[in-house]
């Protein structure tokens, strides 16, 4: 059984600290930190504790969560915030005076630095910013300067503004999208959805020169669905 494990697994995944979850299911911080290290809850607890964190008793006792890819997590969790990757990717954004969210600009200089900082809240609280009030301000926006010439007509050097996709699923056959990569950082392309049995993407571009290529869901760290071309 992984119970003990996968308990403190999902209480970080979350964000929890141990006070939290346990006042939250009504034990004390001791015997949250017990059921994590080797003592087997009750089976009344262990109810409570699969609902508090969204999973199924089955899948809390018999799956080793932590060997899982994100995307085998998200895929295996059964609530829809986990599905959709909310509980697992924490965006780090920018707010004006009044908490209305920014538009950080990622140019091709700082897509250098953009992999290894896009979830540090000092690199993006460092890139200019700005807002565009016809956009639908429940969405997140971010804007990405194009490099190279692999997706033409839309040139280099172009800036485009794109859509934060927090539910992979959702990418859409033939659509442009911003994909950030392990290895590949920061890649402007046309998407196909591979994710449902392959769980991959195929990358391809606008320009037929460059060849088309797969990455794994597991390598994917980002995802911005392509809106427009600013002028």
């Amino acid at each position: 059984m992984y119970l003990n494990s996968n308990i403190k697994f999902l209480r970080k995944q979350k964000g929890l600290t141990q006070m939290v979850m346990a006042e939250a299911m009504g034990i004390s911080r001791s015997k949250l930190a017990g059921y994590e290290l080797n003592i087997t809850p009750p089976l009344e607890t262990i109810l409570v504790i699969a609902d508090y964190l969204g999973v199924s008793v089955d899948v809390l006792l018999r799956q080793n969560l932590e060997k899982f890819s994100e995307y085998k997590l998200r895929e295996l969790l059964e609530t829809d915030r986990y599905l959709s990757g909310r509980n697992l990717r924490i965006l780090s954004t920018t707010v004006d005076s009044e908490g209305r969210e920014l538009i950080e600009v990622v140019s091709q200089k700082a897509k250098a630095s953009y992999l290894a900082g896009f979830s540090d809240p000092d690199f993006i609280g460092e890139l200019p910013r700005f807002s565009l009030p016809f956009l639908p301000a429940d969405k997140k926006h971010r804007v990405f300067q194009v490099d190279g010439d692999s997706m033409l007509p839309i040139p280099e050097g172009a800036w485009i503004v794109c859509e934060y996709v927090d539910d992979w699923r959702s990418v859409k056959d033939g659509e442009k999208y911003v994909i950030v990569t392990e290895q590949d950082g920061v890649t402007f392309k046309i998407a196909y959805n591979h994710l449902q049995g392959e769980e991959k993407l195929l990358l391809c571009s606008g320009n037929p020169i460059y060849k088309p290529f797969e990455v794994k869901a597991e390598d994917i760290r980002e995802v911005w669905r392509f809106r427009l071309v600013m002028h």
